[in-house]
This record gives structure tokens, C-alpha cells and sequence, in this order.
């Protein structure tokens, strides 16, 4: 009979276990998930950006007031438009798995920062290295004649060098940058995804 009875209990704790496994192996899936299709919106939204700013450009002449102010207004919307999507895609993770705490949507946040960052940094690599190759050659021969007058052979030669990693150091530098705001934002936001109950340990006194 007690035979009969440890036998029971390690079923049990075995059962318990591997409930437990799987409900964190499909928490892990949907995690994936939802950071990837968060991360492809707003990596797109990021791109889109990139390319509507450089064909507002134009060229390379000093840009007018309106262009100004259209790429402000560009900016302003990508900005608030990448915050308002982190949100959503948040709550949206937060409602599709019940009973999850705030550190998990912190990190499906980070982990859409991280894929958001990947796509957008790959992107504008591949627009610096390919897609307008001509363009920002052109954007690097200005640079170099702008500043050769000021500069003596050995600073020039350090540009030339510093100008042909560029596309490299945009990379890792846009990589690094989407990431830390897009972790930190998703640390700000988490902190009320889900919401929290400012009463559930409420105990009233006494009497």
C-alpha cells in the first residue's frame, strides 16, 4: 500500500512537471511569435522612413524650409508610430496569454527590439551598400572635399579610412541604438502590461 501510494505521488510530480515543461515551451513559441511579427512592423516602419527621408532629399543641395519641415513631420510620426506599435503588439501578447506576469511582455518587448533592430540595420545596409550605392558615394566624395581643406594628410587618410568602414559603423551603430531604445521602451511599457491591481493585497483591518 505505501508502495502503491510513492508510486502515485511520483506520477503526480511527474505529471506536474511535464504540464509545466509544456506550458513554458508554447509560452516560448507564442513569445517568438508575436516578437516576430512585432519586430517586421516595426522594422518596416523604420525602413520606410529611411526611404522616405532620402527621397525627400532629394540630392545633396542644402534642403528648404518645407523639406524641412516635412522630415520633421516624418520623424515625429515615425517616432510616435513605433511607440504606439510597441504597445499594442504588447497588450495584444499580454491578453493572448493569460497569467502572464510583467517581466515575460518585458521580454517579448526586448526580444521584438532585437528583430525590429535586425531588419532595420540589415536594411539600411544593404540601401547604403546596394540599393543607393551612388547616392551615398556621392555623399562620402562631398564630405571628403569639404573637409580636405582643413585637414592635413594624415587626419585625410584617417577619414578615407573612417569613410570606407562607414556602411559597417552605421550598421552596428543603428544595430546598437534601435535595441537600447527599444528594450528601454519596452521596460517603461511592461510596467502596467499587464495592468496591475493597485487593491489585490488590499486586506481591510480587523475589527
Amino acid at each position: 500500500m505505501l508502495a502503491q501510494t510513492s508510486m502515485q505521488r511520483y506520477e503526480l510530480f511527474f505529471y506536474l512537471c511535464t504540464y509545466k515543461l509544456n506550458i513554458m515551451e508554447d509560452l516560448k513559441k507564442n513569445m517568438w511569435n508575436a516578437a516576430g511579427t512585432a519586430g517586421l512592423a516595426l522594422g518596416a516602419v523604420s525602413s520606410a522612413y529611411l526611404f522616405a527621408g532620402q527621397a525627400l532629399s532629394g540630392g545633396l543641395d542644402q534642403a528648404v524650409f518645407w523639406q524641412q519641415i516635412v522630415a520633421f513631420a516624418l520623424w515625429s510620426a515615425k517616432f510616435v508610430g513605433c511607440i504606439w506599435l510597441m504597445k499594442i503588439f504588447m497588450t495584444k501578447f499580454a491578453k493572448d496569454n493569460e497569467g502572464i506576469d510583467n517581466k515575460t511582455v518585458f521580454r517579448m518587448g526586448a526580444l521584438t527590439a532585437l528583430l525590429s533592430a535586425l531588419m532595420f540595420s540589415g536594411i539600411s545596409l544593404a540601401n547604403m551598400l546596394y540599393i543607393s550605392a551612388e547616392y551615398y558615394d556621392t555623399v562620402y566624395q562631398t564630405l571628403a572635399q569639404q573637409m580636405s581643406a582643413t585637414l592635413d594628410s594624415n587626419s585625410l587618410s584617417m577619414l578615407e579610412r573612417v569613410i570606407d568602414n562607414m556602411p559597417q559603423i552605421i550598421f552596428f551603430y543603428n544595430l546598437s541604438y534601435c535595441f537600447l531604445f527599444g528594450t528601454a521602451l519596452s521596460a517603461i511599457l511592461s510596467r502596467n502590461i499587464p495592468a496591475k491591481d493597485p487593491f489585490a493585497d488590499y486586506k481591510p483591518d480587523e475589527q
